[in-house]
Order: structure tokens, then C-alpha cells, then sequence
């Protein structure tokens, strides 16, 4: 009875602590309205997928453990979901916005995502996650600011800027997937674009005039956070500003060691933040340039992305030629050596006050080990598909998280490989089966030509070794076991491999996806299933009340109601979530 009372005692501290983070902090509410607009960024008239009519779609500019509720009427002629790439929506897959836990928002429906951006600082992005869309647009940035309490581990910049680079195809995202669905391969990109718009015509032999380009203006002497996303369809992308020197200070949430860069390669789905100072003279704008990574030069063309840096009192035009690009043709560890420089600043805090480096990765047992392995294009079933460990993900029409909580069998397995095989390809709807509290080592292996980036929803993870060759039980002697930098998303070099560790503390069935869109659309992700041992309702949180229904579910499903529930309520549910935890905890200790 005694140790009863001790556990209700301390259940109560954990509430009160709990309530005076999650509920009383603010609660932003945005409405979004996801429809088609007709821009030209390469001098081809083109629908795009805009939000409130702007392409690149709103910043949400939130606080570290705020609550948000995003309001989407989906005016597209097809079902729509939107994802919130690297925010890790703690226990609250419902709100992840991918196949595998959500059903999508029909046309001409609305639906409100509501989380909270629980312990996470940093810059990240949204995109529509279904059917190549993100190729037509429908991203924007998510800037998630430090508290008050917890100190920045730099002065204040004197503004914040927001590059969003990728490649681009005049062709719609819907020809595209047709292509996909041939068996064609997507061919190569029509242009790279900054921020929605095409290159600044540096060269007039190569780019048309009266292309619109972007034009970062700034004040001398001033020093900028440049917040940089690749959301290209399968580019890697290297970033350099002419004459300016890049001060990288974090990388999807995490706090970096300061260091000067010229120039950075940032591959599809990778999210950085610099700091740029001013400290040019301004005879002259400056070049901002994106260049394409790792491809066959000659069939690609030789136009980048380029924007504008120009200072207020400049004299004149961005002149000369571009900043060089890096060449290691003979050096096949440059782009390799330049990843692995990026480390945690482990003396800062983040979203917490305590520094960055408390957590000390190296010193706890792995428990469970997923290789990962990635081939050129197989044939199956006379379709050209991409596979992981040989295993093509085929979504089934519901869910997984919902046919778990239905208790529906068949919908998929558990039984995908948790390492490389001989076996004949196929398609399957598996999952990967991980425990709770478990430490997670995925090793990614490329054996491929081309570099792949993968990215885990729900969780960030320590990027400890990547090299060329096939990994072996004897490459963790190579692993950085002090400080890793800590990420969503990952490069993976051709014919090489990265190693990765997560903790894993997050219930719900996540996405491992291939951040390349033609890779992923053909096949190439898998979900990490991370069940809750006490059951559903105990840790992870409640099916919302706004549910969709669709596939083996879809007779659930009631007609569409406006929504008119307040921001209050949404907090006081949560408040309720806290208190039903708590009180079945206490009621299970109190009946053993």
C-alpha cells in the first residue's frame, strides 16, 4: 500500500509537471487553403500547388513546446496529406501526415492537424507527402524558436532568411508519375529553382531574359540566419554565396560546432541553417548559387540556381563568373569528409537548458540492428521498382496505425528483413517490428549508383559513420562515439554506407523513407513499428476526434463537419489525455 501511495504521489508531480509544459503554453491556429496556381519559374506556364496562394507556402513560426492547430481545405482535384518533415510529433503519429498512419483529406474536405513541437528547436519544412506532389510545390518552412529561458548559442542574428533549393520539371506531378508508373525514369530535370523562381540570367548564351529570379535583400555589416531546405525531387545540391562565408550553426534541430563552409552540398530532404555576415564592400550584388551534385554533367546542362544577395547601398549588378563549384573528380571522399565534419555542439543547450552533449549515445547497449539495403531497379511482377532489402512497399488502402487500433488482420505484417538477402524481389505491405525503449542501430547501405538520402519520421538520430564499401559487424570501430551530429535525414554515398543510432522513445508506426521522390513513389520506404508494451492509450496519444476513415474502413466515416472546435478545447483534451494517463497508471499499480 505504501509503495501504491508513493507511485500516486509521484504520478501527481509528473502531471503537475507536465500540465505546466503541454497545456499552458500558447496555442497558434492557421488556416490553409492547398490549391492550384499558375506560375512560370523556367519561362513555362505551369500549375503549382500553392498554399493561401503563395508558392513557397506560410512560414509557421512557432516556439519551442507551443501547441499548434493547422486548418487544411484541400481545393486540389485529388486526396491530399501534408507532412512535417523532422518535427517529431512525440507520441502522436495520428498527425504525421503519411499513408501509414493517416487516410488522406478527399477534395473539397478540410482537416485540422493539432501537436505540439514538443522539445525541438530548429528549421524544418512541410510538404504534401502523396503521389510525387511535393514535385509541384505545396512546401513551406516550419521555424520552431529556442524559450526564453534557454540561451541561443549565438548573438541574435539581425534577420532571418529562408532558401528553399531544388531541382524542378516543367512537366506536372501527375505526367511525372505516369512516367513512374511505365517504367521510365524521370530524365533530367528541366532547372534548379531558389525560393519558387529560376536562375538570375548571369550568362545570357544560357539563360532566357525575363526569367524571375530571387533577390535577398540585406544591410552591410549585418549578419543573417540563412534557413537552407533542399525539397527537390532528386537533386543533391551544392550551396555557396560569392565572396561570403557560411557559418553553420544547425542542422534539423540540432546545434552544430561553428564552422566557416564556402561552399556545403545539401542533399534532398537536408535542412541547415548559416550564419552570413555582410562584410563585403557593395560595389557590386552577389551571387547565391545551387549547383546540381553527383550527376553526368554533360546531359545535365551547365545552369544552377541562382539568387541575388544585394546589400542596400549597392553600385551595381552581380558580375563575372559564378563561385566554383567543388571538383573531386579525384578526390571521392570530398562531399564524404565535408558530411562527416559536421558535429554537435555539445556544450549548448537546444530545447532544453542542459547542454546538447548529456545524452551520451556511446555508452548504451544497442539492441536491435536493421541493415538496410538498397539496389539499382529491379523488375517485379514486370514493373520497374526500387526496392529496400529487396522488399518493394506496396501502401495498403488502410492505414497501419489505424488497422491496428480496428484490430484488422491482413492489412499488413511484421515480418519485413531486418537484414540484406538473396531472395526474389517482391511487394508487401511489412513493417519492421522495433521495441519500445529500445537503442536502434540502422545501418543504410547504397548499393546504387546514385546517392540516397533517408529520413526517419518521429525521431531524430545520431549519424555515427558513413564510408564507402559494405559495412561489417568490425566498421563500428570507426563510429564517432563523442559527437555525432543529431538529424532526421541522411545521405547515403554511392557503393557506401551510413550508420545511424536512435533511442527509440517515441510510440507509433513511423516512416523510413527514401527522401528522392521517384525512389520513394517506386517503392523504396518501409514503417518502424515502435509499440507501446502497456497497451493503446497509456503512452501514445488518443485517436483525434477528427479521424478520416478510408480502405477496410471507409462505412466509419461521417460527413463532413465544419470545424468549430476552439483552441482551448484542443489544450483542455490534452489536459484530459495527461489525466487518464496518470490515473490508469495509479489504477494498475493499486490492483497488483
Amino acid at each position: 500500500m505504501e509503495a501504491a501511495l508513493a507511485v500516486v504521489v509521484m504520478a501527481a508531480v509528473v502531471l503537475a509537471a507536465a500540465s505546466a509544459v503541454a497545456p499552458g503554453d500558447t496555442t497558434d491556429a492557421v488556416r490553409w487553403e492547398v490549391g492550384y496556381m499558375t506560375v512560370a519559374p523556367l519561362g513555362v506556364s505551369q500549375k503549382v500547388i500553392a498554399i493561401n496562394n503563395q508558392f513557397p507556402g506560410p512560414l509557421l513560426n512557432v516556439t519551442t513546446n507551443w501547441n499548434v492547430r493547422v486548418n487544411v481545405q484541400n481545393n486540389l482535384d485529388e486526396p491530399l496529406l501534408l507532412t512535417w518533415d523532422g518535427i517529431q510529433m512525440r507520441m502522436n503519429s495520428w498527425q504525421d501526415g503519411v499513408s501509414g498512419t493517416n487516410c488522406p483529406i478527399p477534395p473539397g474536405w478540410n482537416w485540422t492537424y493539432q501537436f505540439q513541437f514538443k522539445d525541438q528547436i530548429g528549421s524544418f519544412f512541410y510538404f504534401p507527402s502523396l503521389g510525387l506532389q511535393r514535385a509541384a510545390g505545396g512546401y513551406g518552412p516550419v521555424t520552431v524558436n529556442n524559450r526564453a529561458v534557454v540561451p541561443v548559442p549565438f548573438g541574435q542574428p539581425d534577420g532571418d532568411v529562408t532558401l528553399f533549393i531544388g531541382d524542378w520539371y516543367t512537366k506536372s506531378h501527375a505526367e511525372l508519375r505516369n512516367m513512374l508508373d511505365n517504367g521510365n525514369d524521370l530524365g533530367i530535370p528541366d532547372g534548379i529553382l531558389i525560393n519558387g523562381k529560376g536562375p538570375y540570367r548571369y550568362d545570357a548564351t544560357l539563360v532566357p531574359d525575363g526569367l524571375p529570379y530571387e533577390i535577398v535583400g540585406v544591410e552591410p555589416g549585418k549578419t543573417y540566419r540563412f534557413r537552407v531546405h533542399n525539397v527537390g525531387t532528386s537533386t543533391s545540391l551544392n550551396l555557396r554565396i560569392q565572396n561570403h562565408n557560411m557559418l553553420l550553426v544547425e542542422a534539423e534541430g540540432t546545434y552544430t560546432m561553428q564552422q566557416n563552409y564556402t561552399n556545403l552540398d545539401i542533399h534532398v530532404g537536408q535542412s541547415y541553417s548559416f550564419l552570413v555576415t555582410m562584410d563585403q564592400n557593395a560595389s557590386t550584388d552577389y551571387y547565391i548559387v545551387a549547383s546540381p551534385r553527383f550527376v553526368n554533367k554533360p546531359s545535365w546542362g551547365d545552369v544552377p540556381g541562382v539568387a541575388i544577395l544585394q546589400y542596400s547601398n549597392s553600385k551595381g549588378s552581380a558580375s563575372g563568373p559564378l563561385p566554383d563549384a567543388p571538383n573531386d573528380f579525384y578526390d571521392k571522399y570530398y562531399s564524404m569528409n565535408q558530411a562527416r565534419s559536421i558535429r554537435m555542439n555539445g556544450s549548448s543547450g537546444a530545447a532544453r537548458p542542459n547542454p546538447q552533449g548529456s545524452f551520451h549515445y556511446d555508452s548504451i547497449n544497442i539492441t536491435q540492428t536493421f541493415v538496410l539495403k538498397n539496389e539499382i531497379p529491379l523488375r517485379i511482377n514486370g514493373r520497374r521498382r526500387r526496392t529496400i532489402n529487396r522488399i518493394s512497399y506496396s501502401p495498403p488502402e488502410t492505414p497501419l496505425r489505424l488497422a491496428d487500433l480496428h484490430n484488422l488482420t491482413g492489412v499488413y505484417t511484421t515480418d519485413f528483413p531486418t537484414m540484406p538477402s538473396n531472395a526474389p524481389p517482391k511487394m508487401a505491405s511489412a513493417a519492421l517490428n522495433a521495441s519500445y525503449k529500445g537503442f536502434l542501430e540502422i545501418v543504410f547501405q547504397n548499393n546504387d549508383t546514385d546517392v540516397q538520402t533517408y529520413h526517419l519520421d518521429g525521431y531524430s538520430f545520431f549519424v555515427v559513420g558513413m564510408d564507402y564499401g559494405e559495412w561489417t559487424p568490425s566498421s563500428r570501430g570507426g563510429y564517432n562515439k563523442w559527437d555525432s551530429i543529431s538529424r532526421s535525414t541522411t545521405q547515403v554515398f554511392p557503393g557506401g554506407w551510413t550508420a545511424v543510432l536512435v533511442s527509440l522513445d517515441n510510440v507509433g508506426i513511423w516512416n523510413l523513407r527514401a527522401e528522392k521522390l521517384d525512389n520513394w513513389y517506386n517503392g523504396q520506404e518501409v514503417y518502424v513499428k515502435v509499440a507501446d508494451p502497456l497497451g493503446y492509450n497509456i503512452t501514445e496519444m488518443i485517436l483525434p476526434d477528427n479521424a478520416l476513415y478510408c480502405g477496410l474502413l471507409k462505412d466509419l466515416q461521417k460527413p463532413q463537419k465544419a470545424s468549430s472546435k476552439s483552441s482551448a478545447q484542443a489544450v483542455h483534451r490534452q489536459d484530459a489525455w495527461l489525466l487518464a494517463t496518470v490515473l490508469l497508471i495509479i489504477a494498475a499499480v493499486i490492483s497488483s
